[in-house]
């Protein structure tokens, strides 16, 4: 007979066998968590030798453009088409990686001999963008901007095949007529972006300049609105040899409006006879009427004839006072300022003639 305090074990081969099967399950899940950190840390030190090894370059610098509206793998893309020796796949996974996927600007890059795949994400995220510059001298005309635009090779010629009338309307211009409407200046902008944005950035510029210019207009002036101001200041940036002396030659043309004289200036003459001048201004010109012939037309011409300056709308808006209606070139860039026509045949004589 068996004690009370005797004890008796029974373990089943089914319990025996569980306990082993969660053993192995154990096991097979340690070795699987260990694979995968093994995984990621090969993940990351590959990515880190990725990302600080110098890139070979075929040239140097190297340039290449994102797309607005780019993503990491269009960036991507672009830097293996350009030569540089890093695979698209590569700057993807590293972009991930670094958290930049969202981060990457639109634009022209250029990187030089020694960057490093970081430096190159880090370039993308910041938008460090290549810029071109392009310069509108005051004084020339849509016609002359126009030929600078198509020169210039940072540039992307979407205007080139355009007519005047639909540059001004891409821009957004309510002109007709795209003379003087642009702000000479100094414009930079991404490589390979478009000829229009600097056309818009132009126009806009001119449009807050001339405004400006035309609520400091003196309360007698001749001028009945903003374009007005516009084609008489691109006369004046024409005639003007000397800045010292542009305001006395806005004074003498706003005064030969008030007393209705005619406007008589050469550059008007000029740019009716548009491209077939050769340089030589002779009588019959002055004799022959065209739009722009302030010799046979009174009043202003129709259109601005070329891009005034600040300097030039403001003298245009704020004339000092004077009753000179008469000025001629000394020869030396300057002017002699009459207020008689005898005066003024005197300073012909003097100046001119010899």
């Amino acid at each position: 007979m068996l004690s009370s305090r005797s004890q008796f074990t029974w373990c089943p081969d089914s319990i025996l066998s569980s306990k082993d099967s969660s053993l192995t399950r154990m096991r097979a899940l340690k070795i699987i968590l260990l694979l995968v950190l093994l995984a990621i840390i090969a993940v990351i030190a590959g990515a880190t030798f990725i990302a600080v090894r110098p890139l070979k370059l075929q040239n140097t610098p190297t340039s290449f453009i994102v797309p607005a509206g780019g993503s990491l793998r269009t960036a991507a893309q672009a830097v293996e088409a350009a030569g540089i020796d890093l695979r698209a796949w590569q700057i993807v996974l590293l972009g991930r990686v670094m958290g930049h996927s969202a981060k990457i600007k639109a634009g022209s890059y250029e990187v030089e001999q020694g960057i490093t795949p970081l430096g190159l994400l880090d370039k993308l995220a910041r938008g460090d963008v290549t810029q071109g510059e392009l310069v509108l001298v005051e004084g020339r005309t849509f016609r002359q901007f126009r030929s600078v635009l198509n020169e210039h090779p940072d540039l992307a010629h979407v205007s080139q095949k355009m007519t005047d009338a639909q540059i001004l309307k891409q821009i957004g211009a309510t002109e007709t007529h795209p003379e003087g409407l642009f702000f000479p200046d100094t414009y930079r902008f991404d490589k390979g972006g478009s000829d229009l944005d600097v056309l818009r950035r132009a126009y806009k510029t001119m449009q807050t300049r001339l405004n400006a210019a035309w609520t400091k207009r003196e309360a007698t002036s001749p001028l009945k609105s903003p374009y007005e101001l516009l084609i008489l200041a691109s006369i004046v940036e024409k005639e003007t040899g000397l800045p010292a002396d542009r305001p006395q030659v806005a004074a003498v043309f706003v005064n030969r409006l008030r007393r209705g004289m005619l406007l008589q200036t050469d550059p008007t003459v000029i740019y009716g006879i548009g491209e077939a001048f050769n340089g030589n201004l002779r009588k019959i010109d002055l004799q022959t009427d065209t739009p722009w012939n302030t010799y046979t037309r009174a009043g202003l011409p129709p259109t601005p004839i070329a891009m005034p300056g600040q300097a030039s709308l403001l003298a245009t808006a704020l004339p000092p006072t004077s009753n000179m209606v008469y000025f001629v070139a000394r020869g030396d860039g300057t002017s002699q300022f009459s207020a008689t026509l005898d005066a003024h045949n005197a300073a012909v004589n003097k100046y001119q003639r010899r």
